[in-house]
């Protein structure tokens, strides 16, 4: 298959499994279909347009949280970890990095505790190594997805085999679509292990049942645990990483937290928990909760606010700028949303430390009090995971062809090679019109002591390199650091062992504002992603509809149009700062009567 016709031939006749139309986390969402002509026109009005499909959450999640299937999920994490046993969150893209979250936030509650509440911790059982993470490609992939991943189910048990996992363990396999080979592969090797699985997913259960042959085959599998967690279309149509992933954070960050209520509870007296700050909670208080919140962030200086901030950041892109932001606490959520923009809306991913080839990521993330190498131990609250398997394995297994032939380097070499720390980075300010961003999130708002002396010193040294400096703060509080812009989206964040409250505050407001921005930029077609990438098989398909769809074209023609746009991007993408989509050349060769006919 050395042509793109030949290439496009093959898709269409032997990939029709990829065919996914049909699920509605691919269709476009009735309420935002007017979105790229709302927001050029009016930046808040369109914030509000998307906040909208939030609203579509809450009562979808009251019902999972009310039903039988969370409760068991809830038993067997309680079950696993008090009993020695071990709980795998696996994933992929944006369930990938939610299994990281979840990990890294489990694994910090019990640092601090260890930390901050030595005595209490040595009458508890060692728990923090209880929860594993489990991501399509390691840990490497949480800064860029590894090509012929998701698409193998082999590969999916592989990695899960590499854990140990064994009987009485518990595999939680979350995949958005609820199709995806990778995460439907961990699920099986967890059966076959003798762990207790759960398949969590974010369209009808039916629906995926009658269209997708691989997922028909988990769903009429009695022994595994069905999570439906269906809120419908997304804000912008196949976007994932925003309705469909905050369910699930809601919803696993709900299920995990209450799990660890139930294991405080019976080493702690309630007065022990008073002091902790916290205060169990009810299953059915976590809708209410995160509904409160979103009412919290449509108010209206909430709304002006975000706006201005797009307005910011959009300034920076359309001179020729780049974004950087700061955090400390919350760099793991940051760096979601950051790295997520590059598949979505086709911008240059983050670059390593060494490449002077690729264009430099618009958008970067920073810690400023310590190394790369002690941000990633902060930001992941352990070691690396990176991937450094020989040649052999990959070869074993049923992969793509360029996994087996040129493997890929993803160990954690090649992870501390994005330099995420305090380390200068000229490629960051160096156009002059660049823009530097602090983060903050409630209680680091008004943080006092040497952790807030160090974060500002370091911002400090960064500032004077940049066209402008701002802060971004999300919680009760109004910041008092010195910066010439301040975005202020105040809002009450319960407190929660897992910073849950928090992590969704930041993500709802984070995915609004890279969405709008890429919005205004153009990289949105109505609520479609103009500019989707073309990386797997599921891209291809999503970028064949959308080229359909914009050049009025049927399925088949549009696949030939966008297997000949990738052939003549391909060549462009490492040495321009805003390489074309294929979507984009793909829909300008159907316009302009180029097709070709195959």
């Amino acid at each position: 298959m050395n042509t793109p016709e030949q290439r496009a031939r093959w898709f269409l006749e032997h990939e029709t499994a990829f065919r996914l139309g049909v699920l509605p986390t691919e269709c476009s969402h009735p309420k935002t279909a007017a979105l790229s002509s709302t927001i050029a026109r009016d930046t808040a009005a369109g914030i509000r347009m998307l906040m909208t499909v939030d609203e579509d959450v809450p009562p979808a999640m009251a019902q999972v949280f009310a039903g039988p299937a969370f409760a068991r999920l809830v038993d067997a994490l309680t079950e696993a970890i008090g009993t020695g046993k071990r709980v795998v969150f696996t994933g992929c893209g944006a369930t990938g990095r939610l299994a990281i979250l979840l990990e890294a936030a489990w694994r910090r509650f019990w640092q601090e505790l260890d930390r901050n509440r030595p005595l209490w911790r040595k009458r508890l059982p060692d728990l923090e190594n209880a929860l594993l993470s489990l991501m399509a490609g390691g840990d490497y992939a949480l800064i860029r997805s590894v090509e012929g991943f998701e698409d193998s189910t082999d590969l999916g048990k592989y990695q899960l085999e590499r854990t140990g996992i064994g009987p009485g363990d518990v595999v939680v396999a979350v995949t958005e679509g609820g199709e995806t080979p990778f995460v439907i592969g961990t699920a099986w090797k967890g059966l076959e292990a003798g762990a207790n699985v759960f398949f969590v997913y974010n369209n009808p259960t039916e629906t995926l049942r009658q269209h997708v042959e691989r997922s028909r085959g988990v769903i009429d599998e009695p022994r595994i645990t069905k999570i439906d967690l269906y809120t419908g279309p997304m804000a912008v149509a196949g976007s994932t990483r925003m309705q469909a992933t905050t369910a699930e954070v809601l919803a696993m960050g709900a299920a995990l937290e209450l799990a660890l209520f139930r294991l405080l509870s019976r080493w702690l007296s309630p007065e022990e928990f008073r002091q902790l700050g916290l205060a169990p909670r009810e299953a059915d208080e976590y809708a209410s909760l995160f509904a409160k919140l979103l009412d919290q962030l449509r108010l209206a200086g909430n709304v002006d606010a975000m706006a201005n901030l797009i307005a910011w950041e959009e300034d920076a892109y359309r001179s020729e700028g780049r974004v950087t932001y700061m955090a400390d606490r919350f760099l793991l959520d940051i760096l979601t949303d950051t790295t997520e923009r590059a598949p979505t809306f086709r911008l240059p991913p983050f670059r390593k430390e060494g490449d002077t080839t690729s264009v430099p990521s618009w958008a970067f993330v920073k810690n400023p009090c310590c190394s790369t190498e002690q941000a990633w131990l902060e930001v992941l609250r352990r070691t690396p995971r990176g991937i450094d398997w020989p040649a052999s394995v990959y070869q074993s297994l049923d992969v793509a062809p360029h996994l087996r032939d040129c493997p890929p380097c993803l160990d954690n070499a090649e992870i501390h090679r994005f330099r995420i720390g305090n380390e200068p980075d000229a490629s960051r300010w160096e156009s002059g019109r660049s823009g530097l961003a602090m983060i903050l999130v409630g209680d680091e708002i008004r943080q006092h002591g040497p952790r807030r002396v160090q974060f500002d010193q370091g911002f400090a040294s960064w500032s004077s390199h940049f066209a402008k400096t701002a802060a971004i703060a999300v919680g009760p509080a109004q910041p008092d650091r010195p910066v010439r812009d301040l975005f202020h989206i105040g809002c009450e964040l319960p407190a929660s062992p897992l910073d849950l409250w928090q992590r969704l505050a930041v993500k709802l407001v984070l995915n609004l504002m890279s969405t709008a921005t890429m919005a205004r930029m153009g990289r949105v077609e109505g609520n479609y992603m103009s500019r989707v990438e073309t990386t797997n098989k599921k891209l291809i398909d999503r970028g064949t509809r959308l080229v359909s769809y914009l050049a009025d074209v049927d399925y088949e023609t549009a696949c030939y149009a966008i297997h000949e746009a990738m052939h003549r991007v391909a060549e462009r993408e490492q040495t321009t700062r805003d390489a074309p989509s294929p979507v984009t050349v793909a829909v300008d060769l159907l316009r302009n009567g180029q097709k070709n006919d195959g």
